[in-house]
């Protein structure tokens, strides 16, 4: 038996949608233990591209699918993603998907409080996607949440909103002169949605012990990446909630010993949405053909990603705090073709060299990556399956990685398709 949690490494779109549907074909649960649908993971399928923001990736190879009690559920969201899914053909019925009665929902106001949060911000906005992720984990935070085990009691979602909807109000009408939001126009609309889901929601710490306890192997899915962590992220410039491979226990209701290991999942550069520092960013021609080649855009908004070198200084901090124990190299053919690639070993701050992550900001900002310039390959790698044959300067580019990170890479993906895949070791074997 083995149960592994996947994470990301770098700051979030790291590839680890393609990397959760490749390793649930040895999975018998696969389940998404935090955020919301800030996170979107896209998987391509015999040339077919999936998108899913809610529904964990392993519903592509028609696992049992968790949506954990540390998700926060816009239920109108998942209801489109259900659509999306059945219209193409994947089974997302009650069997094969699970809702924690314990998951937060996203309510209306959530929405228009981020929205217009970030708009008050003007030039010192963070980045949020506006989804309400944010607002609805602070609900959560201050008890006064609405959870699915209420959504689908009539009485008690009615209950719960009433206790909350006025104060809402105000401060959207008083602070930032948004229009009220009309409590029966949202009891409606999310009766329709607790109707549509309520034969999903169950107890879902039940379902994932029962899994271990009869031996079944169960994939535990993150969002966003560890920099991106609420806690050891660029705060403020992070999502909200723990990203961390702890919070697979927390947000899904397993204690620890379930879990066996850890792979993190690494781009084989960086990349970073929105705002913060990002020391080894790349203003240049070759950070804007890594962008091209790599289709570097957001999943769930559309928006460019900033690209730059491999960070090892970073890649470290995360193999410290999710105490990886395999690396998923991804988008490594995106780097075809370069003359010579970089591996940032250090910062440079005043003077002193840093190999441990900065927690302040204003000294990340200003601190200057130290490199190791390695030469590039120019041979198309998206058709190697072995490690053995890929071209020698590739594979010094890996070695070097698992050096400096001390962590063996078990997977390198060099293409979106699922078989665009080289597997070193597999972590369910």
């Amino acid at each position: 038996m083995a149960n592994f949690v996947i994470v990301g490494t770098q700051w979030g779109d790291e590839g680890k949608g393609k990397i959760v549907d490749l390793l649930a074909e040895f999975a018998d649960c696969v389940v998404r233990f935090q955020g919301g649908n800030n996170a979107g993971h896209t998987m391509v399928v015999n040339g077919e591209e999936f998108i899913s923001h809610l529904v964990p990736s392993g519903i592509l190879q028609e696992k049992t699918c968790i949506i954990g009690n540390g998700v926060v559920v816009d239920p109108g969201v998942l209801v489109q993603e259900l659509d999306y899914l059945n219209n193409k053909g994947i089974d997302v019925g009650p069997g094969k998907l699970k809702i924690s009665e314990k998951a937060h929902v996203i309510m209306p106001y959530h929405k228009k409080i981020d929205h217009a949060r970030e708009e008050m911000k003007g030039d010192k906005k963070i980045g949020t996607t506006g989804r309400g992720i944010g607002p609805c984990y602070e609900d959560k935070a201050t008890r006064r949440g609405i959870r699915f085990i209420d959504l689908i009691d009539p009485e008690a979602f009615r209950e719960k909103l009433n206790a909350i909807i006025d104060e809402k109000n105000f401060y959207l009408s008083e602070f930032h002169s948004s229009k009220k939001l009309i409590i029966e126009n949202i009891i409606d609309e999310y009766t329709r949605y607790a109707q549509r889901l309520a034969p999903y929601v169950t107890n879902i710490s039940i379902v994932i012990d029962q899994a271990i306890r009869e031996n079944k192997q169960v994939l535990f899915e993150g969002a966003q990446g560890t920099h991106l962590d609420i806690d050891h992220g660029t705060y403020p410039y992070v999502t909200s909630s723990n990203t961390v491979s702890g919070n697979a226990c927390c947000g899904s209701g397993v204690g620890p010993k379930a879990i066996t290991g850890v792979t993190g999942i690494v781009k084989a550069y960086t990349t970073r949405v929105g705002q913060g520092p990002f020391p080894t960013e790349l203003l240049d021609e070759t950070g804007e053909n890594i962008q091209k080649k790599g289709a570097e855009f957001g999943a769930t908004t559309g928006r460019r990603r900033r690209c730059g070198w491999l960070d090892m200084v970073i890649l470290k901090n995360a193999a410290l705090l999710n105490s990886l124990t395999g690396l998923a190299i991804t988008k490594m053919d995106v780097l075809d073709g370069l003359e010579t690639v970089k591996i940032c070993t250090a910062y440079e701050y005043k003077g002193e060299l840093l190999r441990d992550f900065p927690a302040s900001l204003k000294v990340l900002a200003a601190c200057t990556p130290v490199y190791e310039t390695h030469p590039g390959w120019t041979e198309d790698i998206s058709s190697v399956r072995s490690i053995e044959n890929l071209p020698q300067n590739a594979k010094k580019y890996l070695r070097r990685i698992e050096e400096l990170c001390d962590v063996p890479i078990d997977i390198v993906s060099v293409g979106p398709q699922r078989d665009e895949t080289i597997v070193v070791r597999n972590p369910f074997a």
